[in-house]
Formats: structure tokens, C-alpha cells, sequence
């Protein structure tokens, strides 16, 4: 391996024709090796990784097993210190791929770094600048669609958006892969809570600039499938990093968070997707597979619990008042 060579650019693909060959002629410049993992696309996309790229990596399945699945055999090619995840539907500027790893080269505790995801269509509008969840049992984009110019500084996130981020490898090692069990969306939440329990830093890192068009697979910002699994994984979530005692101590705010979900999704006719997906999330909590993906509570992580919940109740306030 070049010694230059620090990070790996994973990028899953299921019938991206429309985005693909864009994304991956951005990266042509970059310093990384460059992963795509097609999931049983049928669009051509697959074939045109193949013929257009030759010096890319191709990872073919031979079906859609979900974002998750493609990202973790991605994982498991590369052998580099970092990896960086990417949306096939992005594009990204020239230094993107330094920019995300300087950070994690001057602080070992950081676990990921956020870039600063941009609309490919309204390029002055913020997409993602890093990934917030509070008690209200919400996750949420910070920035999405206000004006680029208040979203210059770094600071610190709760989770790394999985579109356009960077990741430890030796700390992925350690908190485990992406839960296959979300298949898609709520999963770059997961692992960031994870990484939060164990210690580790999440940052944005705005340096780092994307450009994306959004909802490249599922197709809109709001549908059945999108609303389905996200609903799903939102109590998954809870009840796979959350000991006991802190989803007790939650109860209040997750009531009121799910009651207001449940009401908005009802008014966009997607309400029925929306509570089937809760059931299946409970279900999935008590399934063998569910119960085996729970993170055990370690007294010695007491203080970073403490933290993350002061985190969840301030990002009440930040989700609101933002």
C-alpha cells in the first residue's frame, strides 16, 4: 500500500446511473483508494464502475441487502487507518479527502468527522453539518437548508452523517460495524452514540466541502419506505444503546417526540407507515438478533452516559430554537 495513502473511500451503489460517474470522476484527484460496493444494482451502474474505472475496487452483491450491509464489506476490504464513507450521489471538492483526515491525525480520541454536506442543486444551502439526536428520541441534520455562510467553524457533533464522513478504523475495531439490523437510515446515529459511549469524539469538519443531491435511492425526503425503516430504527436505536435506567429517566420526552412524529406523519398521509414501522421496532427489540446487537452497560462508561444525556436534553433546546 502507498504509504501516502491514508483513507479508503467507500461508496455504496444501488442504481445510481445518474449520480455514479459524476461522484467517482470528483474523486479521481483524491488521495485515497476508492471502494464501490454495488448492491445488486440493474440500471447499469454496476457495469459502468467496471468499464469507466478500472483502477476502482468493485464489490459486487447479488442483491440489495441495504446501505449498512455495502458499507461494512467495504470496510472489511480496506486496510487503510481510516475510512471514509460517501454517498454515491455526491460531489465532492478538490482536497476533500486531506481535509477529513487531518483532525483525526492531531486528536487519537476522535472517532469521525463530519464534512459539510452542501445542496448539489442549491449549492449555497446547507445539506448536513453534522448529525445531532436528543431526548425527544429525534435525530436531525444541523444546518439543512440555511445558508452556507453559518456553517463555517468546526465544533463538536453527536454523529457523523454516514453520506460524506470520515472514520477510525482501529476505534470501528473496537464499537463494531455498522447494526446490519437498520438496513438503512438511523445508522450513522447508532454508531456515533456508540463511539460517544465508548469515549470517543465526533467533529464537523467544514473544510471538508460535498455537494448532494439527496435521497438518490429512496427517492424523495418523505416516503413510505424512507418513513417505514426510519421509524423502525428510531426505536431500535433507543433501546439498543440506552441502559434501563437512562430510557426510564426518558420516558417523558420519547412520549411527547414519538406523539408529535406519529401526529406530522399522519398529516402527510404517511401515518399507517409510520406506526407499522414502531411495531416492527419493538419487535425487532425483542427478537434474539435485536437483543444480541444491545450495548452492555460498563461502569467504567458512567460518566460518558452522564454526558450523552446532558447532550440529549440540550439538544431539546438546539433542535427547537435552531
Amino acid at each position: 500500500m502507498n504509504r501516502e495513502i491514508k483513507s479508503t473511500v467507500i461508496i455504496p451503489n444501488f442504481n445510481g446511473i445518474q449520480y455514479i460517474e459524476n461522484c467517482l470522476h470528483t474523486l479521481a484527484e483524491e488521495p485515497a483508494h476508492l471502494i464501490v460496493v454495488d448492491n445488486g444494482s440493474v440500471d447499469g451502474s454496476r457495469e459502468l464502475v467496471r468499464d469507466k474505472f478500472p483502477s476502482v475496487k468493485l464489490e459486487c452483491l447479488d442483491r440489495n441487502y441495504g446501505f449498512c450491509r455495502a458499507v461494512n464489506v467495504g470496510i472489511q476490504c480496506s486496510k487503510t487507518p481510516y475510512v471514509i464513507l460517501l454517498n454515491n450521489d455526491t460531489e465532492v471538492e478538490a482536497g476533500f479527502v486531506r481535509a477529513l483526515e487531518r483532525p483525526l491525525e492531531q486528536h487519537r480520541d476522535i472517532f469521525s468527522g463530519a464534512a459539510q454536506m452542501r445542496s448539489l442543486r442549491q449549492p449555497k444551502l446547507i445539506d448536513d453539518a453534522g448529525d445531532y439526536y436528543c431526548a425527544l428520541g429525534w435525530a436531525f441534520a444541523c444546518g439543512k437548508d440555511k445558508p452556507i455562510d453559518g456553517y463555517q467553524r468546526g465544533r463538536e457533533i453527536f454523529a457523523a452523517c454516514g453520506g460524506a464522513a470520515i472514520f477510525r478504523k482501529r476505534a470501528l475495531d473496537q464499537i463494531g460495524l455498522l447494526d446490519e439490523n437498520h438496513f438503512a437510515y438511523l445508522e450513522d446515529i447508532d454508531l456515533g452514540y456508540r463511539a460517544r459511549i465508548y469515549g470517543y469524539r465526533n467533529i464537523y469538519i467544514p473544510e471538508a466541502v460535498v455537494y448532494h443531491a439527496g435521497s438518490g435511492a429512496s427517492g424523495s425526503r418523505y416516503n413510505k419506505f424512507k418513513v417505514d425503516l426510519s421509524s423502525q430504527n428510531s426505536i431500535y436505536l433507543i433501546y439498543k444503546n440506552m441502559p434501563f435506567f437512562q430510557i426510564v429517566l426518558n420516558l417523558p420526552f420519547l412520549f411527547v417526540g414519538f406523539t408529535v412524529k406519529a401526529l406530522f406523519f399522519l398529516r402527510k398521509g404517511l401515518g399507517i407507515a409510520y406506526l407499522k414501522g414502531l411495531g416492527r421496532g419493538f419487535r425487532l427489540c425483542v427478537s434474539k438478533e435485536g437483543r444480541r446487537h444491545k450495548v452492555q452497560f460498563q461502569r467504567e462508561n458512567l460518566h460518558c452516559y452522564v454526558m450523552i444525556q446532558l447532550e440529549l436534553w440540550r439538544n431539546i433546546w438546539y433542535r427547537i430554537c435552531k
